[in-house]
C-alpha cells in the first residue's frame, strides 16, 4: 500500500531518517523530515509557528542522535515551512537565493494580527481567518532567516550521508528544492508534493511543476515525505503530474474558448480527484493559468485569490449539504 499511517509525529523511514507528519494534510498542516548518521543532523523544514516546531524537536529527541539539529533545510518560503525557524536554536539554516528573497514577503505582525483584522478584509480575511485562524503566530517579532545560501544544487554531507538539495522550481513557489538521500532512496519533496490534496500554483509555470513531477519520479524513490499528507511512494507523485495535466488541458480549452478564469475554475470537471483535500485551489490554479498565458489581472483581483477560493469552498460545502456527498 503507498501511504504510510496518517498519524500524527514522528515516522521511522530507517536507517536515521525519520519523517514528522500532520494530519489532516490541509491549510498550514505541513511536514518535516530528520536525518541522522553519525553524530550529525540535518532537518528539513520547520512548521507553522514556534510552538507546532518546540513539538516537533521534542518528538525528534526520543530518537537516536535527535537531540541536537546542526543544520535546518528550508525547502521553499511558505509560512508553514519556515516560520519555525527561531525555535532551533544554533543550527546553520540553508535556502536558496530565491527562498530567502521570497521570505521577505511575510510580516509577522500581519500574521500575529490576523485574528482582529481579518473582518476588515472580506472574503479574503474570512477565508484566511477559516484556514489559518487556529495557528498560534506569537512570540515572532521578526523570524529566522537562512544563512547559507545556494542556487540550483547543493549537496550536503551528514555523517555518512550525501544529502543533494535541488531546486526545481519556480513552480508552487518561486524556488522549490527537495531533498534526495540516494543512499536511502528517500526523498523530501517539500510542497512540489501534496499526497491526497490539491496542489496550490502561486508561481509556474505548470511545465515546471510537470517537469519537477517527472524528474522526482526519474529519481525512482522508495519512500516519498510529501510536504502535506501521508508519506508514500512514488504513485502519489504520478498522480500529481497526472492532475497538472489534466487541470492544464481542461483549463485551456476553456481559455481559448474565452471562458473567464472564474468560471472555468468552476466549469472543469474534478471528479477524480473528489477524495483530495481543499478542492477551491483549483481556482488559484486556474488563476495562475490564466495569468500564463497572458491574462493580466488588476491588484484587487490578485488579492481577493484568498477571497475566490473561499467562495469557491463555501459554495461546495452548500452543494454538499444539499445534494448529501461532497464536492
Amino acid at each position: 500500500m503507498p501511504n504510510w499511517p496518517f498519524t500524527r509525529g514522528v515516522h521511522d523511514l530507517g536507517n536515521g531518517l525519520y519523517g514528522y507528519v500532520q494530519p489532516d494534510g490541509g491549510w498550514g498542516w505541513s511536514n518535516a523530515g530528520l536525518v541522522v548518521s553519525r553524530g550529525q543532523t540535518l532537518m528539513v523544514d520547520t512548521l507553522m509557528g514556534l510552538d507546532l516546531t518546540r513539538d516537533m524537536l521534542e518528538a525528534f529527541k526520543k530518537v537516536p542522535g535527535g537531540d541536537r539539529i546542526d543544520r535546518l533545510f528550508n525547502t521553499h518560503a511558505n509560512p508553514d515551512h519556515f516560520l519555525g525557524n527561531g525555535a532551533v536554536e544554533g543550527a546553520e539554516i540553508i535556502a536558496t537565493t530565491a527562498c530567502r528573497e521570497d521570505m521577505n514577503e511575510y510580516d509577522p505582525k500581519s500574521l500575529a494580527s490576523l485574528r482582529t483584522n481579518y473582518m476588515n478584509m472580506g472574503d479574503a480575511g474570512a477565508f484566511l481567518f477559516e484556514t489559518m485562524g487556529n495557528f498560534d503566530f506569537g512570540g515572532m517579532d521578526t523570524f529566522t532567516f537562512p544563512t547559507t545560501l545556494f542556487d540550483g544544487q547543493m549537496t550536503v554531507t551528514v555523517g555518512d550521508k550525501a544529502v543533494e538539495l535541488i531546486d526545481l522550481g519556480p513552480a508552487h513557489t518561486s524556488s522549490d528544492t527537495i531533498a534526495w538521500v540516494p543512499s536511502d532512496r528517500t526523498v523530501f519533496t517539500g510542497d512540489l508534493l501534496f499526497n491526497e490534496g490539491h496542489p496550490i500554483m502561486w508561481s509556474g509555470p505548470i511545465e515546471n511543476w510537470i517537469a519537477a513531477c517527472a524528474h522526482i519520479i526519474a529519481l525512482d524513490p522508495e519512500i516519498v515525505v510529501p510536504g502535506h499528507g501521508p508519506i508514500t511512494d512514488v504513485t502519489a507523485v504520478a498522480n500529481l503530474k497526472h492532475y497538472f495535466e489534466y487541470v492544464r488541458d481542461e483549463a485551456r480549452k476553456r481559455f481559448d474558448a474565452g471562458m473567464g478564469w472564474n468560471d472555468a475554475a468552476r466549469d472543469i470537471t474534478m471528479t477524480e480527484y473528489r477524495g483530495w483535500k481543499d478542492p477551491e485551489r483549483i481556482v488559484a490554479n486556474v488563476f495562475s493559468l490564466y495569468r500564463q498565458w497572458g491574462t493580466t489581472f488588476t491588484p484587487e483581483e490578485s488579492r481577493d485569490l484568498f477571497g475566490a477560493m473561499g467562495r469557491y469552498h463555501w459554495e461546495s460545502q452548500r452543494h454538499a449539504e444539499v445534494c448529501g456527498h461532497d464536492h
